[in-house]
């Protein structure tokens, strides 16, 4: 089919603490959007202040999608977000709506777009080991030891990036064959949409570094701690479950087990997050050089949600 003809789904993307809420709220305002969330922590339940998950508010003043939908004891892949997301971008079009996939996981959006790689399915036992191993030698052995076996996969990979380095091993040792390898047996599924990307790129780094205190101190006062506190009560959890390898979550479980002081706390807490985000802008130059219907925002721009309306205006031809 002519991409011409495809229906329009927006996608709204951009590293932590960029806008994106604010953006995603003032387009659906003025536009017949609903919002699918890409965003790998909001999937989890109860988990509300450390993900900045939109207010019950924001919910209810328009449809949202994909935010939890499953118990932080459980996992969620990429490959179940891609289902997931084209399921409710199908129910969005039949409703005369426009999907709005907004959010920071860039994997998520890489693999929406270009469909999945042929990777092998997680080994229990094989993850098991890694993890045990990890215990006993720390994260950063288990990195080295990837970096002898697959330099270039380790290369892209901080050293304390546990569920990656994890699940590079894991498909290492599955394949017999470097991570490029099996990244290069992919099966392209391009989704049926004309897909209109708007990202929202800081200027200035260390602006966005601001509003990443500022987000993670507002968190603390929240209460981040508080909620983890609850949610060890409630649930089985441990620090290697993916819900708790999130960004605020991991650094607020060292200070529950007393590895850390409220300082410390804030401090790993808030270069994480800088981490994290400069991961996500990594990500953001990567599809700019293979996508050609691009468009970037200065995240930093006073007016950046109505800049937002107005671009998304001139993509749908509105």
């Amino acid at each position: 089919m002519d991409p011409a003809h495809l229906p329009p789904a927006l996608l709204l993307l951009g590293p932590t603490a960029s806008g994106k809420t604010a953006c995603a709220l003032a387009l659906a305002t003025a536009l017949p959007l609903e919002i699918i969330s890409v965003d790998s922590a909001q999937v989890f339940r109860d988990m509300d202040i450390g993900t900045a998950k939109p207010t019950l508010a924001e919910r209810t003043a328009c449809p949202h999608h994909l935010i939890d939908v499953v118990s932080p004891e459980e996992s969620y892949s990429a490959a179940r977000f891609r289902e997931d997301a084209l399921a409710r971008m199908t129910d969005i079009t039949r409703r005369g709506r426009i999907p709005l996939l907004a959010g920071g996981t860039m994997l998520y959006f890489k693999a929406l777009r270009e469909g999945l790689s042929d990777l092998p399915q997680a080994d229990a036992a094989l993850r098991a080991a890694i993890t045990a191993d990890a215990a006993a030698r720390g994260w950063p052995a288990l990195h080295a030891e990837l970096a002898s076996i697959d330099p270039e996969a380790a290369r892209r990979l901080h050293p304390t990036d546990a569920q990656r380095i994890q699940r590079a091993l894991e498909i290492v040792r599955l394949t017999g064959a470097p991570l490029a390898a099996s990244y290069a047996r992919r099966e392209m599924a391009p989704p049926p949409y004309r897909l209109l990307p708007i990202a929202l790129a800081p200027a200035f780094r260390a602006e966005l570094h601001q509003r990443i205190a500022l987000r993670f101190d507002q968190m603390l006062v929240d209460g981040l701690v508080e909620e983890l506190e609850q949610l060890r009560r409630g649930y089985r959890l441990g620090p290697d479950l993916p819900s708790m390898r999130c960004v605020g979550y991991r650094q607020a479980w060292d200070h529950l087990d007393g590895r850390t002081d409220a300082t410390g706390l804030r401090e790993a807490g808030i270069a994480a997050t800088r981490q994290l985000a400069k991961r996500q802008i990594t990500w953001m130059r990567q599809f700019r050089e293979t996508w050609p219907d691009w468009q970037e925002l200065d995240a930093l721009r006073r007016d950046l949600p109505a800049a937002a309306l107005a671009l998304a205006r001139r993509l749908l031809g509105d």
